[in-house]
């Protein structure tokens, strides 16, 4: 054999290497095709990841936040408070400016910086009677003691006034 005979059988084994790693042009557009619309999904999919991770962090802190003003209502509300809506939102105020303190600490903190915003021991003046509106029992004398610890216990003139006049058809 000679050599050139060895460099044809050497030439024609590149090239059936060469054709067998060819593709057709047709299958390499495909290809490419797959890869583009592969890599513009996972492009799509990635936005949608960021976008529902910002979600997730705007629900948690919305959470949290929620939770802070129940908190807050709770121990505003058992500690008496009148107003209860201006009452949180200095409450809330006060929680934004000191991350550090708790409701109950706000609490205490308005009970004394702000006291006009929770009641006094007093009847509200929401639940006493309207001048007009009598007392449907008759006198009796449990009647009677009654409207005198009530006059007693509140120190109104109007408790005191129905007392007297309670007493006084009584007797």
């Amino acid at each position: 054999m000679s050599q050139t005979d060895a460099e044809k059988i050497d030439g024609s084994d590149e090239q059936e290497q060469r054709s067998e790693r060819l593709v057709d042009v047709s299958e390499a557009i495909r290809y490419r095709k797959r890869a583009q619309s592969a890599e513009q999904k996972q492009t799509t999919l990635e936005q949608e990841l960021n976008q529902s991770k910002a979600e997730v962090e705007r629900l948690n802190k919305s959470l949290s936040d929620m939770t802070i003003e129940r908190q807050l209502i709770e121990k505003l509300a058992a500690s008496g408070v009148r107003d209860l809506d201006a009452a949180v939102i200095i409450g809330k105020a006060k929680l934004v400016a000191d991350t550090q303190a708790t409701a109950a600490d706000i609490v205490t903190q308005l009970k004394k910086e702000k006291s006009y915003l929770f009641a006094d021991n007093l009847p509200s003046a929401a639940t006493s009677k309207t001048s007009g509106v009598k007392e449907r029992l008759s006198p009796t004398a449990g009647a009677i003691e009654r409207s005198a610890k009530k006059a007693a216990k509140t120190g109104s003139r109007t408790d005191l006034q129905e007392y007297l006049r309670t007493r006084r058809s009584f007797m």
